[in-house]
């Protein structure tokens, strides 16, 4: 059974989308928007999660739409690092396999390459491993996406928020869903719903969202057949 939920209009959010970019780069991000990503990644001297050096708690840095979120470095020599792109593309293989990695039934590659074509708006997390140079290729892998449908003026709905459960627990899923929420906001774009199986509802509750806020306005039609 599936709960609509729907975000507050209302939210003060100072985040600006900057330009296409297609290099990678790290960027320095507020604190306080990436706390929860800490806990899941901080768990050794290795780990480095990028912070702000903002004097004015009100100051937001433009994110690229690329960049590097975390990066490791192996005992071994190799770096590590989870990179989060936001429009770019997403191959429909390696959906495919994070849909059965976290137990979604199967859907046609051709629907799925559609769905992506025709979203509104795609954020992705990548995992990359780059080798020492005694080792062989960089490795790249993708381990989260989520992505949005709108009518490009009122209204938006988040759709196919996964990550792969290996990297669960970790912020990863909430990092997802606050980019794509600032992205929204900053397109002026303040209804966004989003529908959620009922055991992760208290999850999407901790990020502002509201199960039907003025009662039940949410229907469903399904084939009879």
């Amino acid at each position: 059974v599936l709960d609509q939920l729907s975000f507050p209009n209302n939210l003060n959010c100072g985040l600006a989308l900057a330009p296409q970019r297609r290099k990678v780069k790290v960027c320095r991000l507020r604190t306080s928007f990436w706390e929860s990503i800490r806990s899941g990644f901080q768990k050794n001297n290795t780990t480095q999660v990028i912070e702000t050096a903002s004097s004015s708690p009100e100051e937001e840095e433009l994110l690229p739409d690329e960049f590097v979120l975390v990066e490791k470095t192996e005992p071994d020599g190799a770096i590590v690092q989870i990179i989060f792109s936001f429009g770019g593309e997403v191959d429909v293989y390696d959906l495919q396999a994070l849909c059965d990695k976290v137990g979604w039934p199967r859907r046609p590659l051709s629907k799925l390459a559609a769905a992506l074509k025709n979203s509104y708006m795609v954020a992705a997390l990548h995992l990359v491993r780059k080798p020492t140079k005694t080792e062989g290729s960089e490795e790249k892998r993708l381990i989260g996406m989520a992505r949005a449908t709108s009518d490009h003026a009122f209204n938006a709905t988040i759709w196919d928020v996964l990550v792969d459960p290996a990297y669960q627990g970790q912020g990863l899923g909430k990092a997802l869903i606050e980019k794509l929420i600032r992205a929204l906001l900053q397109r002026d774009i303040g209804n966004i719903t989003l529908f959620a199986d009922s055991q992760v509802v208290e999850f999407y509750r901790n990020l502002g969202f509201e199960p039907d806020p003025e009662g039940i306005k949410g229907m469903f039609w399904y084939p009879k057949y």
